[in-house]
């Protein structure tokens, strides 16, 4: 009989262990709370500050190109001068039409002024009974009308003409590109003798300002709070690892990619020593701030299965699962958004065979 005994005390601790309704849980820890204040390295992209393609306004053929890859430039410094041999033609037509106009304009002021001098005579001479016929007056004022008429027509040609030399004018003046801003020639697209103009897209240079960039940065979702313009932020360049540089932010979108589900922020960056170039792919340690503390809990109280994410809280002895969203890692801890509030007591290593209702025999570890 005591051989008995003695082998039924362990079937009994097994079955006691085996009961399902009694959760071998290891210890629970609490949620915490605590600010975010940390930094992620972000991938990014620097664009000059200032990019402009220059392009030719009316066909016409490459003369000189004074400057090429690299050459640095201030602005209205002369870049390429191009001609039109037609366009000298249509100006000088131009300009003897004005020529015309204006000896047709003097000519009706002649005109004018000897239809007045014949109408004022023939008023004095009104003024002495019989001594003209009653419609003469009559016809010189239709004279000096018909003067007046005349003149005002040949000041419209005449300034018609003025304007069509000017129009000319400006389009010649096209033909001497010029720096539109300070900054280095980055593509030569053509060469001497090239035809350019309007119907060929074809760009005569790309000018850059790289004296200041632009370095965009696109945040996730997860990372855009607390974002405060003027703030300075480091980043690394391979091409100088041992440096840090900074940036000041400028520019927010304020709007989410819908692809990447990030937010586009420009920092403005100063590159006197023409160490930077658009084109790189800086790394940003970019600065992670929440407006409010967050809910911590350790990784491995997070529990993820195929339908949701869930940590097993502490609630009058037994188990319940709360739904969660995972942020920002911190170590050991993991930062979590759901219906929790600090100090709830959760399953330090949880699984989801802690079924909802089991009860939870253990002791707390702060």
């Amino acid at each position: 009989m005591t051989h008995t005994r003695t082998l039924l005390f362990p079937i009994c601790i097994f079955g006691l262990l085996a009961n399902p309704g009694w959760a071998q849980t290891g210890d629970l820890a609490p949620v915490v709370s605590k600010a975010v204040s940390r930094t992620v390295e972000l991938p990014g992209e620097f664009l000059p500050f200032l990019s402009v393609s220059l392009h030719a306004k009316v066909p016409s053929y490459v003369d000189r190109v004074l400057v090429d890859r690299g050459s640095i430039v201030k602005q209205g410094d002369l870049l390429v001068e191009m001609s039109a041999p037609e366009m000298t033609a249509q100006i000088a037509e131009a300009q003897s039409k004005v020529q015309a106009a204006e000896a047709d304009r003097l000519q009706a002021e002649a005109q004018l002024a000897a239809a007045q001098s014949t109408y004022d005579r023939t008023k004095m001479a009104a003024e002495t009974p019989g001594a003209i016929a009653g419609n003469e007056l009559i016809q010189a004022e239709k004279q000096v009308e018909a003067a007046k008429a005349l003149l005002n027509s040949r000041l419209q040609a005449s300034r018609a003409t003025e304007s069509a030399v000017r129009a000319l004018q400006d389009l010649q003046s096209y033909l001497k590109i010029t720096a539109p801003f300070d900054g280095v020639v980055t593509e030569r697209m053509v060469h001497p003798g090239a035809l350019v103009g309007p119907g060929n897209d074809i760009a005569l240079l790309l000018i850059q300002q790289v004296s200041h960039l632009r370095l965009v940065v696109p945040v996730p979702e997860e990372y855009v709070s607390g974002i405060m313009n003027g703030a300075n932020v480091p980043f690394q360049v391979p091409a100088w690892p041992e440096r840090t540089y900074s940036g000041a932010i400028e520019r927010i979108s304020h709007a989410l990619d819908q692809k990447t589900r990030t937010m586009a922020i420009e920092l403005d960056v100063m590159n006197r020593d023409g160490s930077l170039a658009p084109g790189m792919y800086p790394t940003v340690k970019w600065p992670v701030r929440r407006s409010r503390p967050s809910l911590f809990v350790p990784k491995t109280s997070v529990v993820t299965t195929t339908e949701r994410t869930f940590v097993v809280r502490n609630k009058d002895g037994h188990a319940e699962w709360v739904d969660v969203r995972k942020g920002a890692a911190d170590g050991d801890l993991i930062e979590v958004l759901g219906t929790l509030k600090a100090g709830d007591m959760i399953v330090r290593r949880a699984n989801d065979e802690i079924r909802e209702g089991t009860p939870l025999q253990s002791q707390a570890k702060r």
